[in-house]
This record gives structure tokens, C-alpha cells and sequence, in this order.
């Protein structure tokens, strides 16, 4: 007998070695959602020996499948112990009195989350922690499931797939950027990169030899800002720099921006003699230019430039240096919200795709399907005006579908959105290719959306993405359909209301 029993247990998986690499990183990952070590280990050990030894899976998206399988287990241990509460219960019910057992059932009836509820009384305090943190770890989602388990939706809940990602950019950006889904919906899918990159055709040029001495401060040293004469590269904004020493946008300049951007018919447009973006939706007889806004560029030190990384006139170049997440909602799906109190003028992050060329955006438009779903795209074309005929591998633009970062959760919002997005030029003084940086319009609180006007044309039914419906909710809200849509909606209901009374 003995043998058999030592056969028994060399064929059980090993239990985790806390020692080894692998094991210790699934550890922190689970203990960041507050899951402990000896909760942890026997759901490890039977994953490896499911997938036979291999991390792959297990790695996967931060060890979601781990996460998963540990919530699964605990869902198993309520529903076992829900039944068992049910029928000790029963019997005891049963043994006391017959009508008891009636008065329980009709109980029972009025309150189908009775059982739930015992079962959440009689588990660990691991379970609860692990329950709650399946939803949300923030204690207003917890609260919200448990108003709907007293509301009897508590199997509906269950039923969704809850989503939270400690960092989406991979540890490709200076801070993590968490994902954090409240509603559940569908995981966007595209490949996250902190910086733009050519997809194929665009003409994107970054050699020193195209940066002249006069193009650049080579002779400064430290911190720019803190020089008695402003150097070279401040000759983009008038001779003055645009940024505080404090990182910030001054007054002056961000006040200056936001005019052109709410008031474009008091700012200089250009109009291309054979324009690019015309030019890419008919080759052989393009419409005449609607215009482009002639907008305020920053210069930011570079390469060429003598100054260190901590000089004052490297914001965006040093990147993201403020909390964001990325979050679900009800109405307009992801957004993306700030987890600190961000000043007026505070840079939050660049808008980075696909450098595309017009010709490229609209070729791979015309095979997207109709419900398919893709982000709205960002012409560079602030300096078109420069040349008189550009070729279609130097009018840029940027497309975020597929490759991009966190800016392409960015929802609209027509006029009162909080960020403005400003060309900054740092690579090359070649305006064809320049940076698109968001910067806050006012102060901006801690766990509110952040926002951005796309200078949509809702009317305009030749672009080649179509317009969405907004839903941005602004009192300045552009889109007349919408409008139009929400009139008529409120005319039926009023006429249903007043049919409804007649007939009373």
C-alpha cells in the first residue's frame, strides 16, 4: 500500500519555490491586486502543470490567466458553500417547525440574494478582498456592487468580464499607465508605442545636417530658461520661451492658442494652390483647399543644442510625467482621466501613431469595413502654407488604430474640452513632421476626463473618416444632428405623454 502512495504523490505538481524568479514576479503581480502568497501558490502549481511547465500564458498580460483562475476558484468554494448554507438550512427549518420552512421560503423569494449574502458572511477575509478587488480596487465600485446585490442584479454583475491592467504601455513609458474597465467591454486592441513611427512612405528626415548652428543653442550650457538672453531655439515663439520654470505653458502663449483654436476666423489661414488632403480623395480633379489654420509652433532644445536633459526647454521630449488611467465608460466606451491635480499649462502626454502619408490614410481607409472601429486621425498640416506644392510623402499625418499610446484614448469634447494639442518642433526644423502635445486649458482635478476638441466638421461627409455621433454632452456641441436627433426624440415623448392623456 505504501507504494502506491509515494507513486501518488511524485506525480502531483511540485509546490512553487518562492525563490525562484518567475514565481516571485506572479507573486508581486497577484499581491498588487491583494491576493496573498498562500492564496496564490495552489492555483500556480495547477496552472504549470496544465500547460506543462510553460510561463507563456501564465506571463501573459500581466498574469491575467493567473488572476483569472484564482477568481474562478473562489467563485467555486461561494457557490459550494451557498448550497451548503441552503441546506442546513432547509433541515434545520424542517426539524423546528413545517410552517417556518414555508415562512423561509417565501423569504427566500422575496430576497434571492439571501443565499449570496450568508455565503459572502461565512467566507474568508481573503475571499472578500479578492471578491471586491475583482471589480474594482477603488471603494466607490465596491459600493456600487453592493448596492446591486441588494437591487437582486448581483448574478447579472458576475456575469461581466471585469478588466484591469496595472501598465499598458509595458514599461515603455516613464510612469505606469493603468487600465481599469468598472462596466465591462471589449480590451482595445492595438500595439502601444511611445513614439511615432513611419509606417511606410512618409518622408521623415533626423540628421544633425539639416539642423543649421542658427537652428540650434550649441553654445549654451545647463538650463536655457535660466539664461539672461534667450538662445536660438526661442526664436519659434517670438524671442521668448513658452514654458515657466515651473514646466508650465505661460498665460500669454496658452491664451494665444486657445484663441486660434475657438476663434479660427480671427487667425490667418493658408490655402494650398494643390492641396494634399483634396488631392488624396480625387487624383485627377481635386476640390479647391477649405483652408488650414496657421498655427503657433514651440522650439524645443535638441541633440544639436549644449544645454543638459533637465534644461527648462525639454518638456515634451522628456515625456509623460504626470498619473493617468485609462477607464471604461457607459456612454463613450475608453477614456482616459488623470489621477492628480494637473495645473493650467501642465503638458500631459503627445498624441503618437503612425506616421501615414495622406495618400496612405485614405488607401487604408477605403479597405477598413464599415464597423470597424478607428481612431480619428491628425493632419501635420500647420506649415503646409510654407511651400506651394508638397509631395504626398511630405503631407503627414498620424494614425493611432493600430500602433499609438495613451492619447488615442482621448474622447471629444467640441469647444470647453480641457486640452488643447500644440505643434512642437524637436528633431528637425522642418515643419513637414512635428510633435502633437497636449497641454491643459485651466486647472484640471484628479480623476476627471480628459478632453479634446478634434476640430470636427460633422457636416463634412468627404472625410475619410466619418464623423461619429458626438456625445460629448457641451453646451457648444457642434453636432447638429445630434441636436436634431435629441429634439425629435423629446417631440415623441411629449406627444406620447399627450396621447396618453387624452385617452384617460
Amino acid at each position: 500500500m505504501a507504494s502506491p502512495q509515494r507513486s501518488s504523490k511524485a506525480s502531483e505538481p511540485r509546490a512553487p519555490n518562492p525563490n525562484d524568479p518567475k514565481i516571485s514576479k506572479a507573486f508581486s503581480a497577484m499581491e498588487c491586486l491583494g491576493i496573498s502568497r498562500e492564496v496564490v501558490k495552489p492555483v500556480l502549481k495547477n496552472l504549470l502543470k496544465l500547460y506543462g511547465g510553460s510561463w507563456e500564458l501564465i506571463e501573459e498580460d500581466n498574469y491575467r490567466t493567473l488572476a483569472d483562475a484564482i477568481f474562478e476558484s473562489f467563485d467555486d468554494k461561494k457557490k459550494s458553500k451557498a448550497v451548503m448554507v441552503e441546506s442546513e438550512d432547509q433541515a434545520s427549518s424542517a426539524r423546528e417547525n413545517g410552517n417556518k420552512v414555508k415562512e423561509s421560503k417565501s423569504n427566500s423569494n422575496s430576497n434571492p440574494n439571501r443565499k449570496a449574502h450568508n455565503s459572502n458572511m461565512e467566507g474568508s477575509s481573503v475571499d472578500a478582498r479578492l471578491d471586491a478587488q475583482r471589480v474594482s480596487s477603488s471603494s466607490g465600485i465596491q459600493r456600487k456592487r453592493h448596492q446591486n446585490n441588494e437591487s437582486g442584479d448581483h448574478n447579472a454583475t458576475n456575469k461581466r468580464l471585469i478588466h484591469k491592467i496595472n501598465d499598458i504601455t509595458r514599461g515603455t513609458e516613464r510612469l505606469k499607465i493603468s487600465l481599469i474597465d468598472e462596466i465591462g467591454i471589449d480590451l482595445p486592441k492595438f500595439g502601444y508605442i511611445p513614439e511615432n513611427t513611419s509606417y511606410q512612405d512618409a518622408y521623415v528626415p533626423f540628421t544633425l545636417a539639416r539642423i543649421a548652428d542658427e537652428n540650434c543653442c550649441f553654445k549654451c550650457n545647463g538650463d536655457c530658461l535660466s539664461s539672461r538672453v534667450p538662445c536660438a531655439c526661442s526664436r519659434e515663439t517670438g524671442g521668448e520661451f513658452a514654458y515657466t520654470s515651473q514646466g508650465l505653458l505661460k498665460d500669454e502663449f496658452l491664451g494665444a492658442c486657445i484663441s486660434m483654436y475657438q476663434e479660427p476666423h480671427n487667425h490667418h489661414h493658408f490655402y494650398c494652390q494643390d492641396c494634399p488632403l483634396e488631392r488624396a480623395k480625387n487624383v485627377k480633379n481635386p476640390e479647391p483647399c477649405k483652408g488650414h489654420l496657421v498655427r503657433k509652433f514651440i522650439k524645443e532644445c535638441w541633440r544639436k543644442c549644449g544645454c543638459s536633459m533637465e534644461c527648462g526647454n525639454r518638456v515634451v521630449q522628456r515625456g509623460i510625467t504626470c498619473k493617468l488611467q485609462v477607464f471604461a465608460m457607459e456612454d463613450k466606451g475608453w477614456g482616459l482621466r488623470t489621477l492628480e491635480n494637473l495645473p493650467k499649462g501642465s503638458f500631459v502626454c503627445e498624441y503618437v501613431g503612425e506616421i501615414l502619408t495622406n495618400m496612405e490614410l485614405y488607401e487604408r481607409n477605403k479597405k477598413t469595413r464599415i464597423n470597424e472601429r478607428h481612431t480619428y486621425p491628425v493632419s501635420l498640416d500647420s506649415d503646409w502654407g510654407s511651400e506651394q506644392i508638397l509631395k504626398d510623402e511630405e503631407a503627414l499625418c498620424l494614425d493611432a488604430t493600430n500602433y499609438g499610446n495613451v492619447a488615442r484614448f482621448i474622447n471629444h469634447r467640441c469647444f470647453d474640452s480641457n486640452l488643447i494639442e500644440i505643434p512642437v518642433e524637436v528633431e528637425t526644423p522642418d515643419h513637414h513632421y512635428y510633435h502633437i502635445a497636449f497641454f491643459t486649458k485651466r486647472n484640471v482635478n484628479a480623476y476627471e476626463e480628459l478632453t479634446w476638441d478634434y476640430q470636427i466638421d460633422f457636416e463634412d461627409d468627404g472625410h475619410p473618416i466619418k464623423a461619429f455621433k458626438c456625445q460629448c454632452g457641451s453646451s457648444y456641441c457642434r453636432d447638429v444632428r445630434r441636436e436634431v436627433g435629441t429634439k425629435v426624440k423629446e417631440l415623441g415623448v411629449k406627444r406620447r405623454k399627450s396621447g396618453t392623456s387624452r385617452v384617460n
